[in-house]
This record gives structure tokens, sequence and C-alpha cells, in this order.
């Protein structure tokens, strides 16, 4: 099941209906978990509005980079590495090693892995003062020391680079997190800052971040930072992105749920309403772009995800996106990359050198 209220406005607003041809996905496992089990398509007419249907398309240890120097141009685009990271290759892709590196966050306090992703062109000397887009990406259900996107499950990775060879899409450095450091479903931390739990959302937007500049070569500002999940991870994309607007200029929840229900919110009412997307929505302060979808074959799931689409304030633009039968599942979400990938492009800056 979802892990989603009951809540639903069945209607959206504004929309004039187009077609989409492309099958978007990511995230979750085909066996479920909560959060992860079976669950019209848009573009956005203004902030804030959504229209059903649209292109998404078109609308070895430590083989870690050295830094190329210490400190950035003054008023170039490009922020430059002043440390080199300490990471261990944990899996070979076509498309290059998959690292994985534990992060203490100085704000935090939180220690969790990251799994990190370079694009070829990163290590290619023709880029070496290059700066690229970065996606950290978030997986289905606990993400309890795994991540569907680092196990090919997901292969996000291969089809990145074969679109940056078509010049359908940006090479993006992917980082990709943990969620949470137990399997209880019912005391997950909801990337969220729950009192008295480990501070995850300053972990993860703030902590985590801070490392990526640090390490590698990305871009000055947001304009070049997305994020995108898929169930659980759909959540947490859609709910960071609205609380950090000055982090994520763009974001794609997959297939997700919008409302916090972690059993460690109990008397914390507040700070729950805070960190909840049915509520950060509405409340027109994220200049961010979505590209938010639901399966077609999940009429539950197509509720939940409409009904909090309908809710979008502006400056907040959000693009729905329906796959035509889609299922909850980790193989309907794989069919989603591609698009997904190339909606980012669209909604990102892409590679710079000054």
């Amino acid at each position: 099941m979802l892990r989603q209220s009951s809540r639903s406005r069945a209607v959206l607003t504004g929309a004039a209906v187009l077609t989409l041809a492309a099958s978007l996905a990511a995230c979750g496992s085909s066996g479920g978990g909560k959060g992860d089990s079976a669950a019209a398509a848009g573009t956005p007419s203004a902030a804030g509005t959504s229209t059903v249907a649209g292109d998404p398309a078109a609308a070895s240890a430590s083989a870690a980079p050295a830094p190329t120097s210490a400190a950035p141009a003054a008023n170039g685009k490009v922020l430059m590495p002043t440390s080199q990271p300490s990471m261990t290759k944990v899996r070979d892709t076509a498309a290059g090693p998959i690292m994985l590196t534990k992060l203490t966050g100085p704000k935090s306090g939180v220690t969790g892995q990251v799994w990190v992703w370079l694009p070829p062109e990163y290590n290619d000397p023709k880029y070496a003062k290059t700066g690229f887009p970065v996606l950290t990406l978030y997986a289905g259900g606990q993400s309890n020391g795994y991540n569907t996107w680092t196990d090919n499950q997901l292969p996000i990775q291969e089809e990145d680079e074969q679109l940056a060879k078509a010049g359908k899409a940006h090479p993006f450095i992917m980082i990709m997190p943990v969620q949470n450091f137990n399997s209880d479903e019912n005391n997950a931390l909801d990337c969220s800052d729950i009192p008295g739990q480990p501070k995850m959302a300053t972990w993860m937007a703030q902590d985590i971040p801070d490392w990526v500049r640090a390490n590698f070569r990305t871009l000055k500002g947001r304009d070049s930072w997305g994020i995108m999940g898929a169930s659980t991870g759909g959540f947490c994309s859609a709910k960071l992105s609205l609380q950090y607007p000055d982090v994520y200029k763009a974001a794609v929840p997959i297939d997700g749920y919008f409302i916090p229900d972690s059993h460690l919110w109990k008397g914390h009412d507040a700070e729950r309403m805070a960190n909840n997307p049915d509520v950060l929505v509405t409340q027109g302060k994220a200049d961010v772009k979505m590209l938010v979808t639901a399966g077609g074959a999940n009429a539950y799931e197509k509720g939940v995800v409409k009904s909090w689409v309908a809710k979008a304030a502006p400056p907040v633009a959000i693009e729905y996106y329906e796959q035509p039968g889609g299922k909850h599942l980790t193989s309907d979400f794989k069919k989603m990359i591609p698009d997904t990938l190339q909606w980012l492009t669209k909604n990102l800056a892409g590679p710079a050198s000054d």
C-alpha cells in the first residue's frame, strides 16, 4: 500500500489535455514494501497549475578524481573542489564505477552512506575545467543500507551515459544517499528533522550538497541541482525541494505520496505539519519546477497524486505525467528513466566552463 492518507481531490485545475508519447519510470522494488506496493498526463500551463498530459522529454577502491584547483574563479561559473573525497568502489557499471563513502555531516551530526557516480566526461581531460550538474536520487522503501539506483534495478547511470552521448541529456554527477538506519517502516525518518531523531533533512539538503561542492567540480548556484526519487523517494524529493528551493531548482517525484506518516512524529504535530508536502505545496514559497508521475493502472495512486498536484500554488510549477498501464513496481519505474533524465536536462543548467 502507498503510504498516504485517503484525503483526495479528483479534479485537476486548468487542464488542457494533450498526449504523451514517451514511457516514463524509476524506484522501489517489485517486491514492494511500505510505500512501494502497487498504487493523466500534463504540462504546466502556468506556475502552480497543472494540465493533463505532455512530453517530459520535450516540455577499485578510491577511484576518486583529483581536485584541479583549491578555489573557484572569482566571477566564474565553475566551483572547483577544495578537497579530495575518500571513496570505495562498490560496483562497476557499463558507464563507470559506483563509489561509496560514509559522510558525517557537520551541521546535522548524522553519519550515513552516500553512493556516487561520476559521468565518463568528468574524468576526461577535455573537461578538466568543466563543472557538472548534480542529480540526487532517493530510493523506495526504507533504503536502509541499500539503494535501488545503485544495484542495477534502476540502471540510470547507463541510460545517462547513452543519452549524453546522443546529446539528449546532461552528464550528471549522481548522488544517492541512504534514507534510514533501520528497516522499521513505522519509524521511518521521513527525510526530516524529527525532534529527538537524526536530523536527516539537514544531512540530506545541507551537509551532502556542501560535501559535493567541496569535493567535485560543480556549478555555482542552484540552477544545475536536481532531485528525483520514486515511491518513498518521491516523497523525499517533493518535500526536500519545497523546503530547500535555494538548493534544488527541479524535482521529479515518481509515484510518490505526500503526507509524513512515521510514528516518530507522535507528540510533534507542529513539526510534522512543517514537514508535510501536502501543506508545503500550497504555500507559494518555493520557486521549483516538478515533473510528478502516477501509474495509470492504480486508481488510488492517481487520486493521491492528482489531488496533490491540484493544490500547487505559484511559483511552484508542476507537470503531471500518467504512465499508461503503469503499476507501482520497479520494472515500471525503470521505463521512465530516459524521459525523466531528458526532462531534468530541459529544466536544469548543463555542464559549463569558465
